[in-house]
């Protein structure tokens, strides 16, 4: 299928579906004319794709994972082999240190605004 359609079909456009591409999320083939053509189950790599940016991953833990994709649970979310866990872990305990962190900013944030409220 042709970009357009692709783009159709999962609603994303069609540059940010050659960023997949550039990424190595997603593969195509040029043949003769050289626009891109796409494999019949590119809608469901799209998916996946979306379903794991959602997630907060970066491309970069995206292309390692996306061949670990075993299949589509509840809800289309993508189900991973046992193998990815380790990796999603890290990931999560770096999501919950940067949280960790938003939270001590905003209580900073905060106790220093509501002292200069109280001296003026």
């Amino acid at each position: 299928m042709k970009i357009g359609e692709l783009s159709r079909l999962t609603g994303v456009n069609p540059r940010l579906l050659r960023y997949y591409e550039e990424q190595g999320l997603l593969a195509s083939e040029r043949p003769g004319g050289g626009h891109r053509r796409y494999a019949p189950d590119a809608p469901e790599t799209v998916r996946r794709i979306r379903h794991l940016l959602a997630a907060g991953l970066p491309t970069a833990v995206i292309r390692e994972v996306l061949p670990c994709v075993e299949g589509v649970g509840a809800d289309d979310v993508p189900t991973l082999a046992p193998c990815t866990r380790p990796y999603l872990r890290g990931q999560l305990d770096g999501v919950n240190e940067r949280i960790t962190e938003l939270q001590r900013s905003r209580d900073s944030l905060s106790a220093l605004l509501e002292h200069s409220e109280n001296v003026a």
